[in-house]
């Protein structure tokens, strides 16, 4: 299935991590950065981004742990991302704009890829078949486990699913992020989040910089 258009003229940055990384602050941050400087920017996220997908994202978002099973999970994910792509990633990128998005694919290889069973074969096919586009950078903002997952808990939302899996999970999210940035050296970014928001945003921009001025 050829989902990339015949000449992609925008830039797609996506943002990684545990969480309570940081990543939605970072990101916003980000957008206003780059809207400052002329940039025509779109700003989305994962699950969600178009309106299909967000019906999707309180599925897979809300509710007991065990709500759903992880290959039913992927199954969800990917078709939430199908939609997202159609029906926002790919026209921004067509139209030329930077597309920054909290969490793509990755968080997927991660959430249900590893974190509950060995089942990245499956992520990665159904990833090939129905979406076939990866980032052009990603932003990975590491952060320590127990540090990550009490902001999560802090915010007292109701899309705490994944929080309520434990500490365990967050641990295992950050090795295997960690060992995705090695795997995708050539688009992967590593922060350190375990700073304050300025510098965390500081070192994001620089690295945006470098890549797209």
């Amino acid at each position: 299935m050829n989902t990339k258009p015949s000449a992609r003229r925008g830039t797609f940055i996506s943002f990684e991590g545990i969480d309570g990384s940081g990543k939605s602050t970072q990101i916003q941050r980000l957008a206003n950065y780059l809207r400052a400087k002329g940039h025509d920017v779109v700003l989305t996220r994962e699950p969600g981004g178009s309106d299909g997908a967000e019906e999707i994202r309180a599925l897979v978002l809300q509710g007991n742990p065990d709500r759903w099973s992880a290959h039913t999970e992927i199954l969800l994910f990917t078709a939430a991302r199908r939609d997202h792509l159609e029906r926002t990633i790919l026209p921004a990128l067509e139209a030329g704009k930077i597309v920054l998005c909290d969490r793509f694919a990755d968080s997927t290889r991660m959430y249900q890829g590893l974190s509950r069973g060995d089942l990245r074969g499956i992520v990665d096919q159904l990833h090939s078949l129905m979406i076939g586009v990866e980032p052009d950078l990603t932003v990975l903002i590491d952060m320590d486990p127990a540090e990550g997952l009490g902001r999560a808990k802090a915010r007292q939302g109701i899309e705490e699913r994944f929080e309520d899996f434990g500490e365990g999970l967050q641990q295992d999210m950050r090795a295997g992020f960690l060992a995705l940035a090695q795997e995708f050296k050539d688009r992967f970014h590593v922060i350190d989040g375990a700073r304050g928001i300025d510098d965390v945003a500081a070192d994001i921009a620089r690295v945006i910089d470098a890549e797209i001025d």
